[in-house]
């Protein structure tokens, strides 16, 4: 990572990752016309991977020490939250490259293989944003942004009363009704151990959990049985009523509970080929937690692999139709865990009417399975409401902004490193070693499970709390909407956080504002309500409905996720800014492989940039930075409003278009204000330059398009091959790089 700059700007994935090789030269050669230096650091997953053994600085480590900085200034772009799958791809890609890595251990049986799995698992998932996010989350539309979606209404599909579209989720024996919670009073340490049924001595699944004092630790369970006869059940439902079977996890951020979930679905979807081929396929590392792709791509190498395959083509024969990723291309729902994400699919299924895609490309009514019940009420409620009142309507509706319990790792996801398969059937124990208000060998927290049981605990500390309620008055403050926080009495960690929230509100000043607390059900009808009636209101949540909300109500307001602004103010006094979300990067990254053409819209960088500027003005003495920021502003909105973001189809402006545009537009705010004479004076030739040149510009970029290109790798582009396709246009560089020098 670069020396501390005053903005530090990350490297991540796949097509936020191209569109940097494009914006970045252009914020860099800005930003240092007015005295604002910027750096960057690499948190994509391939240099994670290195990282993680020694083969290049550990970029994100240094990141998160830095949140603890007052200074910091961090914008921070979507990243692979890695699958199994994933993690394999990127390895052998590093390992074609020349890097000395071990493959992925399945089953390590040496000290080698064991530290090369911890190694390779702590990169796994969600491994980005727990170290960065030192402070609990504020999103929004942006008013330029909603301003837009209102003269400019996203398609929106028409729902109908009759729609046979619904949710299923477990009644009983999952982790919302398994949960239980307690408060630790004094800092110290847990163990989570089995209790052997049979017996035999306690197997130490956790050795050391250190706690705070005031930390909630929760845990939970999900019967593997019970898991297996619900989704058998809903399979059985979905073809007897003629309707699309979906499943809908979170296989990335729940890197290990939600896989095993999704196994479970593929095997269900597949019982003959698994009754009889399951033993053959676990030999040849063909697992179903990393799906139906990941097993057909590795038949050919099986003895019996023809027969495994037409097994499973007759499994899926008899069984319903499954809703498709990509009919096209033959992708289910059932291929890859990364490809089902709830936060993204299930809002693309409301905006679309209630309907997926099935194998012939046409949209179907589905059944959305979300086995556990925890927040699969709040989708069934905005699918009631469609079918009560129709599509909400972009130009009219309120927003939904979000206030989300996500500072030093608020763990309610079900904490990676707390979440076990169950080997065997006894007693899951978390139990007191030392302090934790409780003498050593206290018995905190207990289930009988099952040997296949899905075992979790999460922990969230006392200070994040208390700064997320403290961050909940502040926007309501603010805006004037009423903050309603998302919290289900029937959840033992929701009661236990829903008693200190009134604890800390106490301690606000509340006057005058509208503050409520309901069930996540509630509080959804209540949202929708008032956002029909163009009124606006700030959900405050857990990290789980943090994730999932900031997707589905921007799905439905803006049309998509990556044009919120996303502002984390870090408790030590630092910023965090992101970018917006990236599930739809990898087609992204494809179009630009076979067309080269981006569709990627840097809206979401445009607005972080602004802010992240902003907070440099706050924190340093260079006023320019806010002038810098204003007029990135300004010129965002002109974007916008002139139709300059990025198009769908080849032929049109693409992400490096919509650049040479903002580019254009921000020399022009910055020529034309008057608050800074000498940035007046440095950009009005910049603008000049830009406007005679830009019709050019436009020509050559729109003239690249249209054929394959080579960038050198997925995970690990060859940079310079990038740059070159990144940055075609000669005349475009040579205004923007003489900014730079």
């Amino acid at each position: 990572m670069s020396d501390q700059p005053d903005v530090i700007y990350t490297w991540t994935d796949e097509a936020p990752m191209l569109a940097t090789h494009s914006l970045l030269p252009i914020v860099e050669g800005f930003t240092r016309a007015a005295g604002v230096s910027v750096g960057t650091a690499d948190i994509s997953l391939a240099h994670r991977v290195l990282a993680a053994f020694d083969l290049a600085d550990d970029d994100l480590a240094a990141l998160g020490a830095l949140t603890r900085s007052p200074d910091a200034t961090i914008i921070k772009l979507p990243n692979i939250s890695a699958s199994l799958p994933q993690l394999r791809a990127a390895i052998a890609e590093l390992q074609a490259q020349g890097a000395g890595l071990p493959d992925y251990p399945d089953s390590p049986s040496t000290a080698a293989e064991r530290e090369a799995r911890a190694r390779y698992d702590a990169v796994k998932g969600s491994a980005v944003n727990p170290v960065l996010r030192e402070g609990n989350s504020d999103r929004r539309a942006p008013r330029a942004v909603k301003a837009y979606a209102r003269s400019h209404p996203h398609a929106m599909g028409a729902w109908s009363p009759d729609s046979r579209t619904r949710v299923a989720t477990m009644e009983a024996d999952d982790f919302r009704h398994n949960e239980r919670s307690v408060v630790v009073p004094e800092a110290g340490t847990l163990q989570i151990r089995l209790v052997p049924a049979d017996g035999g001595a306690p197997v130490v699944l956790r050795e050391s959990l250190p706690v705070t004092a005031g930390e909630v630790v929760d845990a939970t369970r999900m019967s593997a049985a019970a898991l297996d006869a619900f989704l058998t059940a809903q399979l059985a439902a979905a073809r007897a009523e003629g309707i699309l079977f979906s499943i809908h996890l979170k296989a990335t951020m729940m890197k290990v509970s939600d896989p095993l979930i999704f196994g479970h679905a593929v095997r269900a979807a597949l019982p003959r080929t698994f009754a009889a081929h399951g033993a053959a396929l676990a030999a040849a590392g063909l697992r179903a937690e990393d799906g139906l792709a990941s097993i057909l791509a590795g038949l050919d190498a099986l003895e019996d692999g023809e027969a495994v395959r037409a097994s499973i083509q007759a499994d899926l024969a008899a069984g319903p139709r499954l809703s498709m990723v990509d009919s096209e291309r033959g992708i289910t729902n059932l291929h890859v865990p990364s490809d089902v994400i709830i936060d993204a699919s299930m809002p693309a299924m409301i905006r679309n009417g209630g309907k997926l895609w099935d194998a012939a490309g046409d949209r179907a009514d589905t059944l959305a399975v979300i086995p556990d019940s925890s927040y699969a009420g709040v989708y069934e409620a905005v699918i009631e409401d469609c079918k009560a009142h129709g599509a909400l309507d972009p130009r009219t509706m309120g927003t939904v902004p979000n206030v989300g319990l996500m500072a030093r790792r608020a763990e309610e996801y079900g904490s990676h490193d707390k979440t076990f398969l169950i080997p065997a059937a006894g007693r899951v124990e978390v139990v007191v070693t030392n302090g934790a208000g409780a003498e050593p060998g206290t018995v905190l927290l207990s289930h009988d499970v099952e040997a296949g049981d899905i075992w979790r605990a999460c922990t969230t500390q006392d200070a994040p709390v208390r700064d997320w309620v403290h961050l909940a008055v502040v926007r309501a403050r603010a805006t004037g909407a009423p903050a309603v926080f998302w919290l289900d009495p029937e959840r033992a960690h929701d009661r236990i956080i829903a008693g200190l929230v009134r604890r800390y509100l106490a301690e606000e000043d509340t006057e005058g504002l509208d503050i409520r607390v309901l069930d996540p059900v509630a509080a959804t009808r209540l949202s929708l309500e008032r956002a029909r009636r163009g009124e606006d209101t700030i959900s405050v949540t857990g990290n789980v409905l943090r994730d999932y909300n900031t997707d589905l109500f921007p799905i439905l307001e803006v049309g998509t996720s990556a044009k919120m602004l996303s502002v984390v103010p870090l408790m030590s006094g630092g910023g965090l800014y992101e970018t917006g979300a990236g599930g739809s990067a990898p087609k992204h990254v494809r179009q630009l492989l076979e067309e080269n053409y981006l569709r990627w819209d840097s809206l979401g960088e445009l607005l972080a940039l602004a802010e992240a500027l902003r907070h440099v003005a706050q924190v340093s003495t260079n006023a320019r930075a806010a002038v810098l920021a204003d007029a990135l502003d300004a010129a965002t909105t002109t974007l916008l409003q002139e139709g300059r973001s990025p198009a769908r189809r080849l032929g049109g402006i693409d992400n490096r278009g919509s650049h040479a545009w903002l580019a254009l537009y921000w020399a022009r705010e910055l020529a034309g204000q008057t608050a800074d004479a000498g940035l007046a004076g440095r950009f009005a030739p910049v603008a000049e330059a830009l406007g005679a040149a830009n019709e050019a510009i436009q020509a050559e970029l729109v003239a690249v398009q249209g054929h394959p290109v080579d960038i050198g790798g997925y995970y690990v582009p060859d940079a310079a091959r990038t740059d070159a396709v990144m940055r075609p246009c000669a005349r475009l560089n040579e205004i923007i790089d003489a900014l730079r020098a």
